[in-house]
């Protein structure tokens, strides 16, 4: 009897963390799935030719593929984050997964859809724009900044997308009261931030989709692993810190609001 309730217990941690039903009864799965691609696909591509252009012109580089970047992430989870909750980064989910508040299972099934969503968004550019302008920016390619290592270059990204998750948790945690205004205006701030801080040394991704896209469409894999390695090592970390030392734990419960 009691091998048969270990068993069981074992058996119901195993289905919680895989989220089996998230696959077999969630009928909204695939509409999840397709806003993930389609809000990853936007972003790669206007994000790609953001960058393109702004060789081209007199504009600020930093400042304006910052905002670029800031203003189009708040714009797709504002769209999309009532569907699949707007994540459009693998590290992102990474963090959420860690968290709990996302399955084993559809983690994967978000960040497979993702990586799909930008090499279409990295394509669509570099078949949309001349050669000539694509190859000139490298179609946004994330490289680390001239003397700046890869293992410099891991840690700014894990630091940028540790900010990002936390935000993230954050602003969408449903058991705060005390938030008010626009999640998605938060977070697209918190990449803007980062980039205007940043990317001089890392070109900012943030996010290994986002760099996966331009780098298997250009063929360009230098430095790649530290655009995976960093803002997924970020992104975990912020998930624990969040679950286990921020997450308030019952409804209401804040110490920040007691006086």
């Amino acid at each position: 009897m009691k091998t048969d309730y270990a068993m069981d217990e074992m058996q119901k941690k195993t289905g919680s963390i895989l989220g089996l039903s998230d696959i077999t009864e969630n009928k909204l799965l695939w509409r999840q799935l397709v806003a993930e691609l389609l809000g990853t696909f936007i972003l790669v591509a206007i994000g790609c030719a953001a960058c393109i252009a702004i060789v081209e012109s007199n504009a600020p580089k930093t400042t304006s593929i910052a905002l670029a970047f800031g203003l189009l992430v708040g714009s797709i989870v504002q769209v999309i984050g009532h569907v699949s909750g707007g994540h459009i980064n693998p590290a992102v989910t990474a963090g959420l997964f860690v968290s709990g508040d996302i399955k084993l299972l559809k983690a994967v099934l978000y960040i497979i859809v993702q990586n799909l969503g930008a090499v279409a968004g990295a394509a669509f550019i570099r078949l949309a724009i001349p050669d000539a302008r694509v190859e000139n920016a490298g179609l946004g390619l994330t490289l680390p900044g001239p003397g700046v290592s890869d293992p410099q270059a891991l840690l700014i990204e894990a630091l940028i997308t540790f900010l990002l998750v936390l935000v993230v948790q954050g602003v969408c945690d449903a058991r705060r009261s005390d938030l008010k205004g626009s999640a998605p205006l938060a977070i697209g701030l918190s990449i803007t931030a980062c980039h205007a801080a940043v990317i001089p040394f890392t070109g900012s991704s943030m996010n290994p989709a986002r760099s996966f896209g331009p780098a298997l469409v250009m063929g360009d894999w230098t430095s790649h692993w530290v655009y995976w390695a960093g803002p997924i090592i970020g992104g975990v970390v912020a998930g624990f810190l969040y679950r286990f030392i921020f997450r308030i734990s019952k409804d209401g419960e804040s110490g920040s609001y007691d006086f």
